[in-house]
């Protein structure tokens, strides 16, 4: 049975999530991290995509992803062929190293689109691996709190920051630790 066609259109943006095969990790130490990093680089000048926000776990991966040209699946098929290669290449393995086909979500308002980068950002505070959202070196939340921190890859923060009131580094921090969106942007005075 053929898979189900995913919707596609210039612009669209995704919430992708690939897990490990059968929930095992996918990054076993920090070269692996780094890795994959360069490889989400090397992808995007082959498949340009805008990259909103990304988290990764030891088991999986979030991606935000925006596409321009080319739908997701192209971008997404050459950066997990790539990784696998080198999972399997260099742990002497064989076999599947992602589980199955990647998930997309189609985002489809600016509310799930904010909720989701939350998401991503909190992930590592949820797996209880950090205190704090910033702690966790493998997401982009630092690129939106400006903490210095770039690893080399190029993410889009503007586009999520522009929904929140000045200081937008500030309100987005606060969200990103649990206060309410519509608190933030009723606390802020309108000059």
């Amino acid at each position: 049975m053929p898979r189900k066609q995913r919707t596609w259109f210039p612009g669209a943006i995704y919430h992708i999530t690939c897990r490990g095969n059968r929930k095992t990790p996918i990054f076993h130490e920090r070269e692996d991290y780094l890795y994959y990093l360069y490889l989400l680089r090397k992808t995007n000048r082959r498949h340009p995509v805008n990259l909103h926000a990304y988290c990764l776990m030891s088991n999986h991966t979030h991606l935000l992803l925006e596409t321009t040209v080319s739908p997701p699946g192209e971008a997404m098929g050459y950066l997990n062929t790539q990784y696998a290669k080198y999972i399997n290449r260099k742990y002497d393995q064989v076999g599947h190293v992602f589980q199955g086909r990647y998930g997309a979500s189609l985002i489809d308002s600016m509310m799930y689109l904010i909720d989701v980068s939350r998401y991503i950002h909190q992930n590592p505070v949820a797996a209880m691996m950090v205190c704090n959202a910033e702690d966790y070196e493998w997401t982009s939340y630092r690129h939106y709190i400006s903490m210095g921190i770039d690893q080399g890859v190029k993410v889009k923060t503007d586009y999520i920051l522009s929904q929140f009131p000045s200081p937008k580094q500030d309100n987005y921090k606060s969200f990103i630790e649990g206060a309410e969106y519509g608190e933030i942007v009723r606390r802020t005075p309108v000059l």
